[in-house]
């Protein structure tokens, strides 16, 4: 694909690509700065519930205070894009209104937030890129579905481990491998029972909200994050939460494989993670049994086979997405997304839970995020992790149960809840179907 020489051709005209970011957070400031010094593409408008964390991105970008247009009108969003001057607005939705907006990044982390402005944005034929997995593991097979059909795009973003376990995994396909394993580095060992308190200093050091923190030490991030590379490539979580063994870099292919041949797994096709000194790395184990390949792997590689390691040894996050943004805009293309709900994140309590307690969200003190597969999930009726926020607890839950959807009276407001029950019925209408 020509990135540059089309994104070249937009600048030489005068009509970049213009960006909508939702959620001014780590994620979100990070990408503003970054189209900054992206030819053919500009942030031209923020969203953040705190409009001073907008305007103060846009100061860091050298845009003069006077110019910094804040506003929840459309009118004067609008104009104020077309006279080029940059737009912050506490009304996430109104980006997806915007007719100089070309393309949304959601970044908020927060999946309701998330599902609304997805959808938003499709129904406005505006292509939307999640920096918001959370949204895309709940919701995200109903988003794409509804996307494909109305001619929009839906997609996760690359440079988050999703996005960059898709690459790899494509390209291994492309050279006639089979995948066994997709994985990623964690660089901390999972701790269930992290609690925003306990990561105060260590937050405020790196400049990280407490929860957002915790949220990463707690494994939902990780969970989060391989069951959206599960339900793009049909791989799955060998044990509901993964295995997580501390592998280094020299072991991976021969730990992660089906138990047969000296590895962990069951079988082939799986998601995983470790906590040797991998991350910020993720990584494939591919197979081949055809002998001339693994003569020429022998030659180019050095290695014996059938199992290859093929790593990444990083990902770059909100600095990687301006590709996704591309090739939604230029190419009409995804880089990840739902092919169907092969894995599910559910919520697992923290501690013991009393009757009558509303839940927190991700990052809280109540529960922690923890992959199974979508049919585990729903044979037991497991509360799906983007759920969890604002659910009120009908009967007493012992700290490392999974809560289940008979423990909790959902939030029916709230919108992804919705879109949950719709997508719910989509899939079993298809299953019907066979």
């Amino acid at each position: 694909m020509e990135f540059v020489r089309k994104l070249r051709e937009l600048e030489a005209k005068g009509t970049p690509i213009s960006v909508g970011i939702i959620g001014c957070g780590q994620m979100g400031s990070g990408l503003a700065h970054t189209l900054k010094h992206v030819v053919g593409m500009r942030a031209s408008a923020i969203a953040d519930i705190d409009t001073q964390r907008g305007i103060k991105v846009f100061s860091e970008m050298g845009f003069e205070r006077d110019s910094i247009i804040v506003t929840n009108k459309k009118s004067e969003a609008e104009d104020a894009i077309k006279r080029g001057k940059p737009v912050v607005t506490e009304n996430a939705l109104l980006l997806t209104e915007l007719d100089g907006i070309n393309a949304n990044v959601e970044a908020t982390g927060v999946p309701d937030i998330g599902a609304q402005v997805a959808y938003d944005s499709i129904e406005h034929k505006k292509p939307i890129i999640m920096l918001n997995a959370e949204t895309d593991v709940t919701v995200g097979y109903i988003l794409n579905d509804i996307a494909r059909k109305s001619g929009s795009i839906y997609t996760v973003a690359s440079g988050d481990e999703p996005g960059v376990c898709k690459t790899i995994f494509e390209q291994a396909l492309l050279m006639g491998f089979e995948v066994v394993t997709l994985g990623k580095g964690k660089n901390n060992p999972v701790n269930f029972e992290a609690v925003p308190e306990m990561l105060e200093e260590e937050a405020r050091s790196k400049g990280m909200n407490p929860k957002m923190l915790t949220a990463f030490v707690d494994g939902t991030k990780t969970m989060v994050e391989m069951a959206a590379v599960s339900n793009a490539t049909g791989l799955i979580p060998d044990v509901p939460g993964m295995h997580g063994s501390k592998v280094e870099i020299a072991d991976l292919a021969k730990v992660f494989i089906p138990s047969k041949d000296g590895g962990i797994f069951k079988d082939k096709g799986r998601v995983d993670y470790s906590t040797g000194k991998v991350a910020p790395g993720i990584f494939a184990i591919v197979y081949t049994d055809d002998k001339r390949i693994v003569k020429e792997m022998k030659f180019l590689t050095k290695w014996d086979g059938p199992y290859y390691l093929q790593l990444r040894p990083y990902h770059l996050c909100d600095l990687e997405t301006p590709q996704s943004i591309a090739e939604a805009v230029l190419f009409n293309e995804v880089t990840i997304t739902a092919e169907d709900m092969y894995s599910d994140v559910v919520c697992v309590s923290k501690r013991n839970i009393k009757a009558g307690e509303i839940l927190e969200g991700i990052g809280g003190h109540d529960w922690h995020g923890f992959i199974m597969t979508y049919k585990e999930s729903r044979s037991r009726k497991a509360l799906p992790m983007g759920l969890g926020k604002g659910a009120k607890v009908v009967r007493d839950i012992k700290k490392g149960e999974v809560i289940t959807e008979q423990d909790v009276i959902i939030d029916d407001a709230s919108f992804v809840s919705r879109l949950r029950k719709l997508q719910e019925v989509l899939i079993e209408k298809r299953a019907k179907k066979g």
